[in-house]
């Protein structure tokens, strides 16, 4: 699977997942532009893994939790012309959280902010160039396990990943007939930046993770950049408006087995 004389955004590319799909498309022949919020030396060091692949490798920095119409045109204004950016993958998000009894309009907001509407609106600008330019373009959102299976203290991230699975069934309608292919692929848990704080307060959170997963594996983020390229590759051409599980199996078994030491 090749991407030679490609170029790819990766909205939150600069750590964690989206780092971890840069690198992987950048092993393909697939020139980055990884997006972050500040040029830290976080962001330098994903920028150097990318570059050392022999392509070009570059940033560009907006908080994406501010409105969209404010947020999306600076963006935008960092980048060369989009017709010449085939692949974008809408990446970047959040997993602050409250329990719904205690949640915030504030909380709430950028959630869905993050998650949900810097991306399809982001979509949106990618869209109308390429179609003007009959450029056929490709789309990957970043879903999650918690679109399908809920968490009770985490209702808004549960909400946003469910509304990215329903926005990327609708795009992939809406697109598909100017040869726009969108899919998204949907993490189980994996170490991230993101997550190893929340887990960190619990250090029996990865264990029981590993217990209610059929391979038993809590991965790091180059567990979901095979897929990413799969789905953005010419191989996957036929697939549109798809969510990939890349979950180990927790979606699909409905009653984990006890390890040996809970059965007495």
């Amino acid at each position: 699977m090749r991407l030679d004389g490609r170029k790819a955004l990766i909205t939150g590319g600069s750590q964690g997942v989206g780092a971890a799909i840069a690198e992987c498309l950048a092993k393909v022949g697939c020139d980055v532009i990884l997006h972050g919020l500040a040029d830290d030396e976080v962001c330098q060091e994903s920028l150097g893994r990318c570059s050392a692949h022999g392509v070009q490798a570059e940033a560009v920095f907006q908080d994406l939790s501010l409105p969209s119409e404010q947020c999306i045109p600076q963006l935008l204004d960092q980048l060369p012309d989009l017709s010449q950016v085939s692949i974008l993958v809408n990446n970047a998000g959040t997993f602050c959280d409250k329990p719904f009894l205690e949640m915030d309009v504030a909380t709430f907001d950028r959630t869905m902010q993050l998650n949900v509407c810097a991306g399809y609106f982001l979509t949106q600008a990618f869209a109308r160039k390429w179609v003007a330019s009959g450029v056929a373009g490709r789309v990957l959102f970043t879903g999650s396990i918690n679109g399908i299976l809920a968490e009770a203290d985490h209702t808004a991230y549960d909400s946003s990943k469910g509304a990215v699975h329903a926005m990327v069934r609708s795009l992939c309608v809406a697109l598909a007939p100017n040869k726009i292919r969108v899919n998204a692929m949907a993490p189980g848990l994996v170490v991230t930046p993101l997550t190893a704080p929340v887990l960190s307060q619990d250090p029996q959170a990865i264990e029981w993770m590993r217990l209610h997963t059929p391979n038993q594996s809590v991965p790091g983020p180059e567990a979901c950049a095979a897929a990413a390229l799969f789905l953005l590759s010419d191989e996957a051409e036929h697939v549109q408006g798809q969510t990939l599980l890349v979950d180990g199996g927790m979606s699909i078994w409905q009653q984990p087995d006890l390890p040996n030491y809970l059965r007495s």
